[in-house]
């Protein structure tokens, strides 16, 4: 018999079977993920002798699509089961990126495929993405959102802990091709797992007939950007995105070819910088208690994320250690930000509105990431890698103002979450 809803009355998410299925399938996924953004980047670098500039191009490719399609995603998903729609999404991601392994066995690869990939791969990210965060609502009480978002978020710290350490022994037995191959694979325990939850989400409400994706696209943008507060947490991510993008675009090529890290190694070293990202998914909770749900989002930005800048520092020897100290303090604050907002978010928006609410959001925080990319491959050829690494974080931890100088800080915890809207 299958259940009609989330687990209201369970006082524990380790005890609702549902919720595990799907953070244990996520748990494989984001390892395997994680597993890619070393190897690809190495691929790259390493095998096809690609340039800074063409670097920073893929790793601008590896989010385009949430720059292109995420409104137009947001609209279709609140109409879709979310359920099906991430189950779809895995099994092409399965395909494409299972295309790396197999184009390089064959010695075909080429830096067009790698663009072409990161791409495709990218529009079943922003699908996946929009209904995984849409669903979680639906899945878990209300009161074990933030303990959900926390947990899937030290998911995601967790794997990038393991997975660049697991992506370096890969590159370095099978290449980094090969090591691609664990993405792959990872998709379809994912697919397993979302296929084993029995509980089913509220049908979508039917569509008037005059309705047009212009129009439910024009809602969701209306209410996140007629959200006083909702506004300036999109534009706080969305130029934290755009700084991050920069760092992430520079952070191979400074490990490399600043610091002369052995490439094996990378993977090691930036492993050790999600150390901070799974403090700050395991203790984002026990903050927000702290120092207020609501408060927590500024806090995160301003205070915990300032000394992240110190990675631009690092230098080759035992002053690379600097590298993964800045990196995870930068993880650390970036995860308790993620998780206080994505809360938030979810519990002052209807229903019916959060696809559309989180494909906004996603439109603008993520759009900027690919602007990012650019930027830190054209900056770091202009002024140098070390110099543009510097106004990388310096960027990201400025973003906190935006936040600041709004109504959260007269704000301690964030609402209950806002009813369903009656049927018309």
């Amino acid at each position: 018999m299958e259940d009609a809803g989330p687990e209201s009355d369970s006082p524990s998410l380790w005890r609702q079977r549902d919720f595990m299925l799907l953070w244990s399938g996520q748990t494989v996924s984001e390892m395997g993920s994680a597993v890619t953004e070393v190897a690809l980047p190495l691929l790259a670098v390493v095998a096809l002798e690609a340039s800074t500039f063409q670097v920073g191009l893929l790793t601008a490719a590896t989010t385009l699509a949430f720059a292109v399609i995420a409104l137009p995603a947001g609209a279709m998903v609140d109409g879709a089961a979310k359920r099906s729609v991430m189950i779809v999404c895995n099994v092409l991601r399965l395909v494409i990126i299972g295309s790396v392994p197999v184009a390089g066995a064959f010695g075909v690869l080429t830096m067009a495929q790698l663009y072409v990939v990161a791409v495709a791969a990218g529009v079943c990210s922003v699908f996946f993405d929009v209904s995984y965060q849409s669903y979680v609502p639906s899945l878990v009480h209300a009161d074990h959102l933030m303990s959900a978002n926390g947990k899937l978020g030290t998911t995601q710290a967790f794997a990038q802990l393991g997975g660049p350490s697991l992506g370096g022994g890969l590159v370095g037995l099978f290449g980094a091709a090969g090591a691609m191959t664990a993405d792959a694979l990872s998709y379809a325990v994912s697919v397993l797992s979302i296929l084993g939850i029995r509980t089913r989400e509220e049908p979508p409400p039917a569509r008037p007939t005059d309705e047009t994706l212009r129009r439910r696209i024009a809602e969701g943008l209306k209410f996140v950007f007629g959200h006083g507060i909702l506004r300036r947490v999109v534009a706080c991510t969305g130029t934290a995105n755009l700084f991050s993008g920069m760092s992430s675009a520079l952070a191979m090529v400074f490990l490399i070819r600043v610091l002369h890290v052995r490439p094996a190694l990378t993977g090691l070293i930036m492993a050790g910088a999600a150390i901070g990202g799974i403090a700050g998914g395991a203790f984002a909770g026990r903050l927000a208690k702290k120092v207020g749900s609501a408060r927590i989002i500024w806090v995160s930005m301003l205070v915990f994320s300032a000394p992240q800048v110190i990675a631009a520092a690092a230098w080759q020897g035992w002053g690379v250690l600097l590298f993964p100290l800045g990196w995870g303090i930068a993880y650390f604050s970036g995860m308790v930000y993620n998780i206080a907002q994505l809360s938030y978010r979810q519990s002052v928006t209807p229903p019916e509105l959060m696809g559309r609410m989180n494909a906004a959001v996603r439109w603008v925080a993520w759009g900027t990431l690919p602007l990012g990319g650019v930027l830190g491959g054209v900056l770091g050829t202009l002024i140098g890698v070390r110099p543009a690494f510097w106004l990388a974080f310096i960027g990201s931890w400025a973003a906190g103002w935006l936040v600041f100088f709004s109504p959260l800080r007269h704000m301690r915890d964030v609402p209950q979450p806002a009813p369903a809207s009656p049927p018309l």
